[in-house]
Order: C-alpha cells, then structure tokens, then sequence
C-alpha cells in the first residue's frame, strides 16, 4: 500500500474527513478538553453554555452559543452536564428531535438513582437517540494523551447508527470504542469508574487472611510457647522477627497461588478431553486476579528484603553477637567452621537474591507500558517459563534456609511445625503437578487438546456457542 501522510500532526490528520460539527453542551473540565482535542483532530466545534459571553476558557477555535442556536449546528451533541441539570432539555425537546445526544455523566455513588443517568435522559428528551460514551475517560487524559490512560470507551445505546456515529468519532479521537449492547447497560458502564480496585479484592483478602493466620501462628510458637513453659518474655519478636517470617510466606504462596489455576486448568482440560467447555466462574475469576496476587507477592518479597537488611542492627543480634564473642574469649574455646553450614548460608542467599532478581522482573514486565512493547511470544516465554524459574528458585530458598532441620521432631511446638514448611506445600504441589504436566506424553495430548482436538465430539463449538475455555 503507498503510505499517506498519516504521520502528520493531529490537528491536520485527515482534515478533509472530519470536518464535521460536534456539539457539546456544557463548558466544564470534561467539556473543554474533550472540544479541544477533538478540534486537534479536525472537528468543528460548538459549544452551548447558559451564559456564552463568560466562556472565556474554552478554546479560541470554537463557537460558544446558547443551548438552542448550538443544538441546531449539529447532529452530534454530547452532553457535558450533571444529571441534576438535566431539566433545561425538556425545553428543547423539538429542537433535540431526531439527534443523537451523547450522554458523559457519572454519578458519586454506585446505583445511586433507580435508572441510569441515560435512561433517565431518554426519557426526559423522547424522540432522540441517547448513547452513552466517554464517562470512563477522565478530562487529565484527554488533555495528556491516550498513551497516558486507558483507550477503552464503553459504549450502549439502543440505535446501532447512533452508536456507529459516536464510535467513529471516538476512534478519531485514538480511542478505542467497546460496544457493551442497548441503553440497559449504562447503568453498568456508569458504575465502572466507581468501582475500587474491583480486580484487588479477592488479591487483597486473600493476602490479608494469611497474613494474619501465619502472624499468629508464628506467635503461637515464638512467643505464647515459651512464655507458657518457659516463663520468657519473647514479645520483643513481635515487630521484625514474627513479620519477617510472615511476608516471605505470604510472597511464596501468592506466587504458588498464580500458577495454580494454570495447573488446575490443564487438569480439567485433560479430564474432559475438551477445551470447548468453559471453566467454573471461581476458576475464572482466579484467572483473572493473577498479574494482582503476583505484584502483592512482589510488594510482600519487597518487605521481605528490607526486614533483613535491618536484622544486624537489631538491639537483640548485637546482644547475642557481643556475649557469643565474650563467652568464647573467657572460655578460651571457638566454634570450628563448618563448610557444610557455610554452603547452605551462601545458597540460601543466592537462591534468594536470583529469586527477587526474576521476581522483579516478572513485576517490571506486567507494567503495560513495558507489556505493550513485547510481542505474545516474549510475554509468554518471562510470565511462564521465567514465572515457573522463579517459583523454583523462591522455593529451593525456602528449603535451604530449613537445612537439616526441616524434619526435625525438635523443631514441632505443640505438634506444629515451623512457619515455613507450612509454606512449601502449595509451591511445591504446584512444581510436582506441572512436572507431571510437561512429560512428553501428557504434554503432547495437552497440546493436541488445546488445538482443537477432541476426546468427546459432543462438546462442539457450535453446540456450545461458539464458548471456549481458551
């Protein structure tokens, strides 16, 4: 194809296409920055504000009117306007008739009328056609860039041309338009930025519940234990000593948990010969919270490091350093060294410093402005292959640092065992599974499966609409 002057600036980039009027109604933020950068894109403009001659804010290219001589310059008017001010429209329902009235609104809380702000504009202005775009774009990012915000404009409304209308428009504006169906889903496209975090709760509870089930755990056997047969005030642990113990278990078990569903996937794929069959909505949905409990596991591994970079200075390390060094000088007697115990220090450090380094790098690669410059192929070889080195790497460091003891009956405290051989049996299940998986054997029928081939024909694709658990 011969290549056109598509490099040009925005505001010159296929002019002679889109001098279209758009119309917007209202003068705020969203309003301005929305008219100025559709007039980078080539747009005509025109404002309709209840006082035109205080406008002086808007962008010198556009003409400000009042609502009724705007109105009639465009087919496309995009209201700019808090639901509560709806009520002037009723007085321009003749003028409204027939046009495409483009609804932005949001609300401050979550189903906070019985309709959404839409309907409600349907209704009030009957005869037009109300669509409902751009109320998750935020006026700072139309003002900064696409790059710098999300490109996704959900969009719904019950005329299709109305629809394709605005969603020509919001591609010129590089924006990406997703059509979410009729005018009944605005009500949930106007929960959407209202919303917090809906993609961390699980993540966030998940990561709070072991937290705090290892945290007393570990002050079951650290500091109740000796208290309790001892007599020993041992809550000095409770600040570094308990939390140290308790942030890298909940980093290696978040990171377990993320490749678990893949695992868990891969065996229900095999057990029904399909790919054709969807998966249960829990497995689904944990699916979907992965790159959430990997970058908690991250913040976790984080805490991890810089609660052991303070253990020297610590009043208790320095007690006991300074008394082992005066015992040995009175005693005249010295510890022999040991190379065994020197190999297992050394490989538990290394294990963890290689273990963070790939931890660090799976976070780096989640970050969309990283993960959009790699291809599916890049992306897949550092979230899996590296993902699972990783997982390895953090596990065997967990191994090394029980040594000898990790089967010690020494080591049970009221029949419990240490914190950290608790934490070794999701990751090590996971490693164990997915070794079974990668055999040559079920890995090829895996392959074969998610292919296309089936064990059961009756689970078609078009039995099943066309639903897949890709």
């Amino acid at each position: 194809m011969e290549k056109t002057s598509t490099d040009a600036s925005p505001l010159t980039m296929h002019s002679s296409e889109k001098q279209e009027t758009v119309c917007i109604f209202g003068t705020g933020d969203f309003g301005r920055s929305l008219g100025l950068k559709m007039l980078q894109c080539g747009y005509s403009i025109v404002f309709g504000s209840r006082t035109p001659g205080m406008s002086s804010l808007l962008p010198s290219d556009a003409e400000v009117m009042s609502y009724s001589d705007a109105a009639q310059k465009s087919d496309i008017i995009i209201i700019t306007i808090h639901r509560e001010h709806y009520d002037f429209l009723t007085e321009l329902t003749e003028v409204l008739k027939g046009k495409i009235l483009v609804d932005v609104s949001n609300n401050l809380k979550i189903n906070q009328y019985p309709e959404s702000n839409a309907e409600y504009l349907a209704q009030l202005v009957p005869g037009t056609h109300v669509v409902k775009a751009f109320n998750t774009i935020s006026a700072w990012a139309l003002q900064s860039g696409a790059l710098d915000a999300s490109r996704q404009v959900f969009i719904c409304g019950n005329d299709s041309k109305a629809k394709q209308r605005v969603m020509d428009v919001v591609r010129s504006l590089g924006l990406t338009p997703l059509d979410k169906g009729s005018l009944m889903a605005a009500n949930e496209i106007e929960n959407y930025p209202l919303q917090l975090f809906p993609m961390w709760r699980f993540p966030f509870y998940l990561s709070a519940v072991l937290c705090v089930f290892f945290f007393f755990y570990c002050v079951i056997r650290e500091v109740i234990y000796p208290y309790v047969y001892e007599k020993r005030d041992r809550t000095f642990r409770l600040p570094i000593s308990i939390p140290n113990r308790v942030f890298p278990i909940a980093a290696l078990t978040l990171l377990a948990l993320v490749y678990l569903p893949g695992v868990v996937a891969a065996i229900l794929q095999l057990y029904r010969g399909t790919k054709y069959r969807r998966f249960p909505d829990w497995l689904d949905h944990w699916m979907l919270c992965r790159k959430q409990l990997g970058l908690i596991a991250l913040g976790f591994a984080f805490l991890h490091v810089l609660y052991t970079l303070v253990i020297p200075i610590r009043y208790y390390v320095r007690w006991t350093s300074n008394n082992r060094t005066i015992t040995q000088v009175i005693t005249k007697k010295e510890n022999p060294f040991s190379t065994t115990n020197s190999w297992l220090s050394d490989s538990y450090i290394a294990l963890g410093m290689l273990g963070f380094f790939l931890f660090v790098v799976l976070g780096i690669t989640s970050l969309p402005s990283v993960s959009n410059m790699v291809n599916w192929r890049e992306f897949r070889f550092v979230q899996s292959k590296l993902g699972y080195l990783t997982l390895i790497l953090c596990t065997a460091h967990t191994l090394v640092y029980g040594g000898k003891r990790f089967l010690n009956p020494s080591n049970l405290v009221w029949y419990l065992p240490s914190a950290y051989v608790i934490a070794l049996i999701i990751p090590c299940t996971v490693l164990v599974i997915k070794f079974i998986l990668i055999l040559p054997c079920i890995d090829k029928t895996l392959m074969r499966i998610r292919q296309g081939w089936e064990r059961n024909p009756k689970y078609s694709e078009s039995s099943l609409n066309g639903k897949t658990d890709i």
